[in-house]
């Protein structure tokens, strides 16, 4: 899909969409208890994200039954343990998380297992996962994906490093309890994006599962049950909620509803980061408003370590380009290895727009100029969500119309994105 944005000032109050990686987890986990569980979203949608929605299907060919209700819960009957089929396929389609989270899960409940995925999924890592399963039981006939499995998962101490993917930890968090002994996971490199592991441990918490960690080592009994808490909230997502912040910084006041400040989702550190450049944050009665930078600041050059919080970076780059305020990029090397190469995909964009964009590969810094006065032109989506939505956003600020393309796979994290995205006043052309 190809869709052209005409340059708009956008206002109004949106509610944020459902946190994927918290539904992944709470999916999962809800999947292994030991009674049905009821997920509430708050946002009421019409279809699930399309990488939850992976996870759905992973959890339906373990055994377990989901059902999407009236658009705003989701019905949970867990796994029979007693009757898990030994020999299965599994379709992680284009989700990351998908993939990393449910490959020990069913490892640890199969004997076979088939995975495949499509897009960029197959080239995205994974090896320090399987390498580290291989060591506890698991045979595979590949490294990448398609691959399958033979054997099921072990308990011991399990060495990976912290710095590729912070979902491998998760995935093993998840797993490693339905074993029958204890296991340890240590890391033999800092853990990089930690917050989503603060997410997992926080979801296991619910579901009666502490986990004991102490820096660069997690340990986990085994034997353990997930407990159901009868229902839990999926909280709202802030990743997508920043592209709508970002607009209020840039347009006019915008308001996200449907968030908690006390999610341990890291992306909240999106307020802080817009504040600094100058925009206004307020809160009331549960309602996030970001007004417009402030004309008369003196806008500063910023910096920020952008590794904890790598799905920021487009829209963050997007909104520096069309603000006073230039950022600074630090640790962004990982970003190659999102659903694009978000380095290459993220300069393409700006530069497209007429921005300024300049990466320097031996720091892995980013530098991006702000008071660009960006003209508008077309933006290739590269199949990534967060570009062509950081593209949407940029266009209220154009010269002129923004063409992207891709638009379509807005729907792997934000389905009502360009609904969202019209109420506010912004004017989107599908041609």
């Amino acid at each position: 899909m190809i869709v052209k944005i005409s340059p708009h000032k956008l206002s109004g109050t949106v509610t944020a969409p459902v946190s994927k990686s918290e539904a992944h987890r709470m999916l999962i986990c809800a999947a292994l208890s030991d009674a049905p569980v009821k997920l509430f979203m708050g946002k009421n949608t019409k279809e699930l994200p399309n990488d939850v929605a992976a996870t759905v299907k992973c959890l339906r060919a373990l055994g377990a039954e989901i059902s999407f209700t009236d658009g705003n819960f989701l019905n949970v009957t867990p796994v029979d343990f007693k009757n898990i089929p030994q020999k299965i396929e599994l379709d992680c389609q284009e989700s990351g998380s998908t993939l990393r989270f449910i490959l020990p899960v069913a490892s640890a409940l199969c004997e076979h297992v088939r995975l495949k995925g499509c897009g960029r999924l197959p080239e995205r890592p994974v090896s320090e996962l399987i390498n580290a399963m291989e060591n506890h039981g698991v045979n595979f006939s590949s490294m990448h994906l398609p691959f399958e499995t033979s054997g099921k998962l072990q308990s011991g101490v399990y060495e990976l490093p912290g710095n590729i993917s912070s979902q491998y930890v998760s995935g093993l968090m998840l797993a490693l309890p339905l074993l029958k002994s204890d296991s340890e996971i240590k890391l033999t490199s800092e853990l990089k994006s930690s917050a989503y592991v603060g997410i997992t441990l926080s979801v296991l918490k619910k579901f009666g599962l502490e986990i004991n960690q102490q820096n660069n080592v997690c340990k986990i009994s085994g034997g353990k049950k997930f407990v159901s808490p009868g229902s839990l909230s999926i909280g709202g997502d802030w990743s997508g909620a920043a592209f709508f912040f970002a607009t209020g910084a840039l347009s006019d006041s915008v308001s996200v509803a449907g968030l908690s400040v006390n999610s341990p989702q890291g992306d909240k550190k999106i307020l802080d980061i817009l504040t600094d450049m100058g925009a206004d944050v307020k809160t009331e009665d549960g309602i996030i408003t970001v007004s417009p930078f402030q004309k008369n600041k003196k806008f500063k050059q910023i910096e920020i370590d952008i590794d904890s919080t790598p799905d920021l970076f487009p829209i963050l780059a997007a909104a520096a380009s069309c603000s006073g305020c230039g950022i600074i990029f630090h640790n962004a090397s990982r970003l190659r290895l999102k659903e694009s190469d978000r380095i290459a995909s993220v300069a393409a964009m700006i530069n497209s727009l007429g921005g300024k964009f300049e990466f320097d590969e031996k720091s892995g810094a980013v530098s991006v100029g702000g008071n660009c006065n960006l003209k508008g032109g077309s933006v290739n989506g590269c199949n990534d969500h967060r570009i062509v939505m950081a593209a949407a956003v940029a266009a209220c600020k154009c010269a002129r119309e923004v063409t992207i393309t891709d638009a379509e796979c807005v729907k792997k994290s934000y389905p009502e994105f360009f609904s969202d995205y019209s109420s506010l006043g912004g004017i989107v052309n599908v041609i």
